[in-house]
C-alpha cells in the first residue's frame, strides 16, 4: 500500500475491492473499457449523465476523471460485468467529486442489451452495502436528472425518498434521493423495512 497526500488529504492507495453480487463482478475501472465508455459517452444513452454532445477529448478526459477520482479519494465507480464475461456494460460506485454537495451512489448502464435485466439494481445494491459498510458512510445521496424517469424508478426500486428540493450540479439541477441506511431501516433487498 502506498499513502499519497494532496489537497484532498491523506489517501492510502491500496488494491481497488472487487465487489461480486454472484451475477456480476463490479471491478476498478481498466484502460480496455475505453471503448465502452466512448460508445456510451457518444450515444444518447449518456444523455443525463452530460451536458451536451462529448467529443473524442472530452469522453478521454472524462473516462480519466473517472479514474483518477479512485486516485483522489480512494474510493470510485466500479465497472459492471457479467460474472466470467469482462466486458463493460456500465458503472456503479460510490462518487464525490471537489465541489459536489454530497456523497453519492451513481449509476449508468452503457450498453442497450444490458437494458432491462436488473442489472444496475443488482449492482447499486452491492455499492450501497459497500458504501454504509466498508467505507463507513452514515449517509449517501443519488442525484438524478429530472427526465430520466429509469433512474428514478431504479432509486424508488432501491427505497430512495426524494428530497422536495433539487440540487445545483454544476449549472444544472438534479433531484436528489436519499438511499435508507441498513441501521435505521433500510435493507440490502431495497425495501425500507423489510433502470437503468
Amino acid at each position: 500500500m502506498t499513502s499519497v497526500r494532496g489537497d484532498f488529504g491523506s489517501v492510502t492507495l491500496s488494491p481497488t475491492p472487487v465487489l461480486d453480487t454472484g451475477g456480476l463482478i463490479l471491478r476498478a475501472p481498466e484502460a480496455t473499457d475505453w471503448a465502452a465508455w466512448l460508445a456510451f459517452m457518444q450515444s444518447p444513452r449518456s444523455r443525463h449523465v452530460r451536458a451536451g454532445d462529448m467529443t473524442e477529448g472530452q469522453s478521454w478526459r472524462a473516462f480519466g476523471h473517472v479514474i483518477g477520482h479512485w486516485v483522489l479519494r480512494g474510493f470510485g465507480m466500479f465497472v459492471i460485468t457479467e460474472k466470467g464475461h469482462d466486458a463493460a456494460l456500465g458503472a456503479c460506485g460510490p462518487w464525490f467529486p471537489a465541489g459536489w454537495p454530497e456523497r453519492e451512489i451513481g449509476w449508468s448502464i452503457w450498453v442497450d442489451s444490458a437494458e432491462g435485466k436488473g442489472i444496475a439494481f443488482e449492482a447499486a445494491r452491492a455499492v450501497r452495502d459497500h458504501v454504509f459498510g466498508a467505507l463507513g458512510w452514515d449517509t449517501a445521496v443519488s442525484y438524478i436528472d429530472p427526465a430520466n424517469t429509469r433512474s428514478a424508478a431504479l432509486a424508488a426500486r432501491l427505497g430512495c425518498v426524494k428530497d422536495a428540493a433539487p440540487a445545483i450540479i454544476g449549472e444544472h439541477a438534479a433531484d436528489v434521493w436519499r438511499h435508507p441506511h441498513p441501521a435505521v431501516g433500510g435493507d440490502s433487498d431495497g425495501g425500507m423495512g423489510a433502470y437503468a
